[in-house]
């Protein structure tokens, strides 16, 4: 199986955990990493710098579909971040994991 991880951004705390939640009861992951982080970005011709919370999700290639699409209906931004990353080679035992944690 092909595994990678999914970048998502979320404006609150409360949202990162809410999606994060929601991500890991469909078992479209197998792990939800939050992380505080500061985006500096360009949004409709202005410059923006905000606070935000990045999740890293950790899942199977073959879910990215549904993945994607679960999050864009329960996303608040117009345009969320949404980035598909490999995972090129990791610890057999925790990609069996990933493979047996998700559906």
């Amino acid at each position: 199986m092909t595994h990678i991880m999914v970048l998502v951004t979320c404006s609150t705390q409360p949202r990162a955990d809410g999606l994060a939640q929601a991500v890991i009861e469909k078992k479209l992951a197998a792990c939800v990493q939050i992380h505080p982080v500061t985006s500096l970005y360009t949004w409709k011709n202005q410059i923006h710098k905000d606070a935000e919370y990045r999740l890293i999700i950790k899942t199977r290639s073959t879910l990215y579909p549904e993945l994607e699409t679960f999050i864009r209906e329960q996303h608040e931004y117009e345009v969320p971040q949404i980035v598909q990353v490999p995972i090129k080679k990791g610890l057999t035992a925790y990609l069996n994991w990933i493979d047996q944690s998700t559906k």
